[in-house]
Order: C-alpha cells, then sequence, then structure tokens
C-alpha cells in the first residue's frame, strides 16, 4: 500500500454481519450487534420432549451406582418421551458431572454418539446452560436426540463440595480462610446482607421464599420433604447457618439422578408428550463475577444482570409474561437476588412483594418452585426444577398453575457461571 492510501477494509471496531441472509452491513456496536444476533436465534426450534428421574436419598444413602442412576434417569425420561434409548445422540451435563457419555452410550445401546458437552463450574449454574446447549446442537444439527443429565451418588464418591483434604491453600482460600469464611454460603451471605440493607429487606422475605417451597412439597409424593410441614415457629427457631441464612434456607443434599431429552420442535410434536419448547436460554456472567476475593463489580448481585435483559430478547417475553418460576435455591437469599435482577420486581419492593399468597399456586401472582424445589423436593443440581417446569407446560405439576403457559428457570444464583431458560407451549411460537 502506497503512502497516504486509504484502507480496503474496515476499521478493526467493524464485524462483518452474520445474518441468515448477509445484509453486506458492518456492525459498527453492541447494538448493531444484538440487531444482527436476534436473527441467530434457538426460539422455538427445539423442545424437551422427556423428562425423568430416579427416587431421591439422603446424600450417602443411595443403593446405586451414580452411572446406574443416570442411567435409570435416562431410560425414564425416554419411556416418558415415547421413544428407544438407541435413538439418544448426544448428552450435555455440568457441575462436573462424572458420568462420561462414551460409557453411558456404550450402555444404552447407542450406534452413534454425535455430540457430547460439559458446561464448567460446581453447583447448579449450569443446569439451564445444559438445556440450553442441547438445544443449540439440536437446532444447529450436530445432534437429533440430546439428553441433558445430572447424577449424584456420594457414597460412591465424597460428598459434594466438601473442601478438598490439600495439605496447602492458595487463591482465595488463603485471603478467606483465616477469618473462618470457607462455605459458599458464607461468601454469599456476605452479599446478601449487602443487599438486604441497601433495599431495606426484612428477614421475613426469606421465611416467605422458604415457606413456599415446603407448601408446595406437602402436595408432591415424590419430594424428601413430603408430609414434613414447615410452620412460620418452626423456620423462626430454626439455628442460624451464616446470618442471614437459618437451616430452612439452605437446601438438601440428595443423591440420584435427573435428566431431560432434546429435540427439534417438528419432532417433538409427533411424540408421546406434550411439548415444553425452548424459547430462550442464556448463560455467563457479570462484569468481574469471579473477581478475585469477593471484588466483583455488581457485589449485591445473584450474576444474572447481563444475563436477564438477553433471555427476554431472545424469548421475545416480558416478566410479566411469565406463568410460573422455577429458581434454584441453593439458599433462599439467592432467589430473592435472582427474581430481582429478572425484573419481577424492584429491590426496594421486596417487602411487599415475597408474600406468601404470592408465591404459591395456584393463585399467587408469582408461582414460586411448585414442586418444593432445592429446598423441599430433593437436591440434583436444579435439574428438578427443569422437569417441574416442563410439568406445568403440559398440565401436568401435583401444584398446577392453571393455563401455565410459560415458564422461567434461572439456575444457581451467585455462582460464577450462571445460566436461565424459558420454556413455553405451543401456543407460544
Amino acid at each position: 500500500r502506497a503512502r497516504g492510501e486509504r484502507r480496503s477494509v474496515a476499521p478493526l471496531n467493524f464485524r462483518p454481519c452474520h445474518r441468515r441472509f448477509p445484509c453486506n452491513l458492518p456492525i459498527k456496536n453492541k447494538q448493531d450487534s444484538r440487531d444482527c444476533m436476534s436473527e441467530r436465534t434457538i426460539r422455538g426450534k427445539t423442545a424437551i420432549a422427556g423428562v425423568g428421574e430416579t427416587t431421591y436419598y439422603k446424600h450417602g444413602q443411595s443403593p446405586d451406582s451414580e452411572v446406574l442412576l443416570v442411567l435409570k434417569a435416562i431410560l425414564a425420561a425416554c419411556e416418558d418421551a415415547g421413544i428407544s434409548p438407541t435413538e439418544i445422540d448426544g448428552f450435555t451435563s455440568y457441575s462436573n458431572d462424572r458420568n462420561e457419555p462414551t460409557r453411558l452410550a456404550a450402555a444404552l445401546g447407542i450406534d452413534e454418539l454425535r455430540f457430547s458437552n460439559m458446561n464448567w463450574g460446581g453447583g447448579g449454574g449450569g443446569v439451564a446452560a445444559a438445556i440450553g446447549n442441547a438445544a443449540a446442537a439440536v437446532a444447529c444439527g450436530y445432534a437429533d436426540c440430546v439428553v441433558a443429565f445430572r447424577g449424584l451418588a456420594q457414597g460412591q464418591f465424597r460428598r459434594f463440595g466438601r473442601g478438598a483434604p490439600d495439605p496447602t491453600v492458595s487463591g482465595d482460600a488463603a485471603y478467606m480462610s483465616p477469618y473462618g469464611v470457607m462455605s459458599p454460603l458464607q461468601k454469599y451471605a456476605m452479599r446478601a446482607m449487602r443487599f438486604m440493607h441497601d433495599h431495606k429487606v426484612d428477614h421475613k422475605v426469606l421465611r416467605a421464599i422458604s415457606m413456599a417451597s415446603y407448601h408446595h412439597a406437602q402436595n408432591n409424593p415424590r419430594a424428601v420433604m413430603y408430609n414434613r410441614p414447615l410452620s412460620d415457629e418452626k423456620y423462626d427457631d430454626s439455628r442460624w447457618i451464616a446470618e442471614p441464612c437459618r437451616l430452612f434456607d439452605c437446601c438438601q443434599e440428595n443423591d440420584g439422578a435427573a435428566a431431560c431429552i432434546i429435540v427439534s420442535a417438528q419432532k417433538a410434536k409427533d411424540m408421546k408428550q406434550p411439548a415444553a419448547y425452548i424459547l430462550g436460554a442464556v448463560q455467563g456472567s457479570d462484569h468481574r463475577c469471579a473477581a478475585p476475593v469477593m471484588n466483583a463489580t455488581n457485589f449485591p448481585s445473584s450474576s444474572f444482570a447481563s444475563l436477564a435483559p438477553r433471555l427476554y430478547e431472545m424469548s421475545e417475553m416480558k416478566p410479566q409474561d411469565i406463568d410460573v418460576v422455577q429458581s434454584y435455591e441453593n439458599f433462599t437469599i439467592g432467589v430473592m437476588m435472582a427474581v430481582v435482577e429478572h425484573g419481577f420486581c424492584d429491590p426496594d419492593d421486596c417487602n411487599e412483594f415475597f408474600q406468601i399468597d404470592n408465591l404459591i399456586a395456584p393463585d399467587g401472582k408469582m408461582p414460586l418452585n411448585t414442586s418444593g424445589g432445592n429446598l423441599a423436593e430433593c437436591y440434583m443440581h436444579g435439574l428438578g426444577l427443569q422437569i417441574e417446569a416442563v410439568r406445568q407446560i403440559r398440565g401436568q405439576s401435583v401444584n398446577q398453575v392453571p393455563d401455565a403457559n410459560v415458564a422461567i428457570n434461572i439456575a444457581g444464583p451467585m455462582v460464577h457461571h450462571v445460566s436461565s431458560v424459558i420454556m413455553g407451549s405451543e401456543t407460544t411460537l
């Protein structure tokens, strides 16, 4: 290029457009990028066609190995969908699940494994991401029938989340463990205390969330807390775990497995059960979410501030369109903050919004965790909540919300990598 000659390429802050039918226009900024991305969506292209789960046991007490639990859940999902397990050609999971797809494929007699995927990170931040990854694989032709699964057998392995028996400590733990901050709840509690202080949130908000889950579990024979109701007095008298959380603000610990089968929307129409269509799915984290020693930019947050707008954009839904909410409860504080960040109420309105009557099916303004959730049904890192969303859309829940056509699943609030998904009935397409 001669000196002074103009460049023939776009500046570095331009990117070519990737629309389905390229418009040959450069993308200059984030808004142009989002406008372009609206053409790249999984909305309505795939559906959950089958769900399955095992019995849920107290942690460490499963009579079956972890891989056997997973296989049983997958077979139950196949029976629910009305398909042979040999039709499966892909697997997705999360939370560092140990059950390798190649081994599962061999056990199920699958001719060809075409896709496998693991979402990084512990806990339940990846459960909606596993559903979204499966949907993306089907929508893009990587596979035709993908199972999202999770399994736990803590008697076979060590207790989930237990600190590693390392002789030395480094990283964040080196800064925080000398002060006694070692568990996830201790870290999350500080963020919640800041949120509750800033917005003058009463502790009754957390009690209402817990009470709603236990209320729903009393109608659910599958729930580990079935026939074990929770009263205001019992909640208030329970011991502190890490303020502001008491015992009943914390999730269960269970062994078991769960699975969801994702296929194309067209294939789902010919299957045994009414389909729950994937309208939108997002995953990721907010700015500096995992910054060392709890130096996140948005400290009093559940990590969804930047994800929720993308979810609603893809799904073409708004908070007021949602009929039922399934929000992962590692702890009630995460539910409170995640519901706020998904736009269901303003942070300053928590005391009025989180009333027990607003949270219970069938008539609450925002029916929440209608199976009992992680607090009272089971703790399978949130996949049980995904299954409950499917049942609500099918009209098969034990705590059915009338005319439930749209359900949102919020996964793993306050972990470093979170995800959400919105499902809908055929009427939403």
